[in-house]
């Protein structure tokens, strides 16, 4: 098996997905389609280990087996990928498949208790044992065809994106719900501004990317020393975060499974644990958060008032803002646009956050950009350093960037160049005022607008028409009057000619 680009790793692993479409759902094979890889790696980073060490110490089984034992991860005798492989025809290939990712668990319980949540067994999704062992035999075989222990860069956690995206397109909302395009994650992190040093927190990390790229964006300046923490509150997402953590060389990453809003886990003495910098892109509009048992919430998070029961936006703001360090914490968050705007509670709770002075930016963007979301979204930035006692406590305005009309088109979805993401890093962190762009808004304009953030009421985008001569253009008509006079009249001597 010999080095691998990252279009033939793509390829193959779309390829191996390709043998169940149309038999099982899209959205619940991507989950067996990425465990196998996880698997598959784990696999042959073990292989790549044990051939180092065997040229290393030749026939020394006692010293190999005690650097194995200092591995990065152990990994059971018969529970290998290769293993499988050669019992790949047997009956029972999808029991003997659970099995030895039991014994992956058991044996790594501190970092993968539970991490594979799928049974190749199941019957109901995977279909009657001739089905199952086919499409679990085409598995096996499409990926015994890559080693992954012999990628460059980041090919393997790269190909482990791909494919949540391709399944984000494939799977309708059920994948959408979890994967936010990348290129909106990596704006959003730049945004963030993360620096050595930093602990970095996403509430509603799906499967991770973002917080990915947050730590990417530290790493970029040359440091490794960052934390990253999660909570996610689906099952099947929150182990996808854990082993795309894994894949990335995340091992330190701490994430939790969990209702962010109603049972906060990232705590320390009782109390929410504080963050550098949080980044997220919470579920819009959320119906039924659980706002009628939050009323008495004993973190205080809503002391802004409650926002209302079937849009769960400004909860998720508040926890995230209550999250943030006191003078210095940093919060950049995806919102649809009602954020905005919408009155009522949450018109009270956002007049209150920009009276509070930490309300920072407020970026909109174009329409499209997600698989299964036309609207536009906007992003808001909070700074908590404009507190009193923070370093930027004398900033008083706020910077309001429309880019919505700035994007590359697509099919089926939008995107935006890297020209379009550094215009508006460059507009943000300078606080540039562009015309037709960017507009820096006082309080006090905040304020005659009734606190309502929609972007065109700071920025104008409207373009004049340009002036019609009409004196010209009732000169062409009576130009093209003549012109269809003499075409009628040569069409008639034709015909005339043909007899007709």
């Amino acid at each position: 098996m010999a080095k691998i680009t990252q279009d033939k790793l793509n390829n193959l692993l779309w390829s191996a997905a390709d043998s169940a479409r149309g038999v099982v759902d899209g959205g619940m094979f991507k989950d067996y389609i990425l465990a196998f890889l996880f698997y598959k790696y784990m696999s042959d980073i073990k292989q790549a280990e044990v051939k180092k060490l065997q040229e290393r110490y030749g026939n020394d089984k006692e010293r190999i087996e005690l650097r194995l034992k200092n591995a990065r991860f152990v990994l059971p005798e018969g529970a290998s990928f290769y293993d499988i492989y050669e019992q790949q025809n047997a009956d029972n290939v999808g029991e003997l498949i659970n099995k030895a990712l039991r014994k992956i668990e058991d044996a790594n319980e501190a970092h993968l208790k539970g991490i594979f949540t799928v049974d190749f067994n199941n019957e109901a999704i995977l279909g009657q044992t001739s089905q199952r062992n086919k499409m679990i035999r085409d598995l096996i075989n499409d990926f015994s065809q890559v080693d992954l222990s012999d990628v460059e860069g980041d090919l393997l956690g790269n190909a482990y994106m791909y494919l949540i995206e391709r399944f984000g397109s494939d799977a309708g909302k059920k994948a959408g719900e979890f994967y936010t395009p990348k290129v909106l994650s990596a704006l959003l992190a730049k945004l963030a501004m993360p620096k050595p040093g930093d602990r970095i927190c996403d509430p509603a990390c799906g499967s991770g990317g973002l917080l990915l790229l947050a730590g990417d964006e530290v790493a970029s300046q040359g440091s490794k020393d960052y934390a990253l923490y999660g909570q996610e509150k689906t099952g099947a997402t929150y182990n996808l975060a854990r082993m795309n953590m894994f894949l990335h060389g995340q091992d330190s990453a701490r994430i939790e499974w969990g209702d962010t809003l109603n049972n906060p886990l990232l705590k320390e003495n009782d109390r929410l644990m504080q963050f550098d910098v949080i980044v997220a892109n919470p579920p819009f509009s959320l119906d039924k958060w659980g706002e009628k048992h939050l009323e008495n919430d004993i973190y205080n998070r809503f002391d802004r008032g409650m926002p209302p029961a079937s849009k769960g936006d400004y909860a998720f703001i508040s926890h995230m803002i209550a999250t943030a360090k006191p003078r210095s914490g940093r919060v950049a968050v995806i919102v649809p646009h009602g954020v905005l705007f919408r009155g009522s509670s949450e018109g009270r709770i956002r007049e209150a956050l920009i009276r509070e002075n930490i309300l920072d930016a407020v970026i909109g963007l174009p329409a499209n950009l997600f698989l299964n979301v036309g609207i536009p979204v906007a992003f808001l930035i909070f700074d908590k350093s404009r507190e009193k006692g923070g370093v930027n406590e004398n900033r008083k305005d706020v910077l309001f960037i429309d880019a919505s009309k700035e994007f590359v088109p697509g099919k089926n979805q939008n995107t935006l160049s890297d020209e379009h993401i550094n215009k508006i890093v460059d507009t943000y962190k300078n606080r540039k005022e562009i015309e037709k762009y960017s507009h820096i808004a006082t309080f006090d304009e905040i304020s005659e607008n009734d606190f309502n953030l929609n972007i065109p009421r700071y920025v104008d985008t409207f373009e004049e028409e340009e002036e019609v001569d009409l004196a010209k253009v009732k000169s062409d008509i009576a130009s093209l009057e003549k012109e269809l006079i003499k075409v009628q009249s040569k069409m008639n001597e034709y015909l005339k000619e043909l007899g007709v």
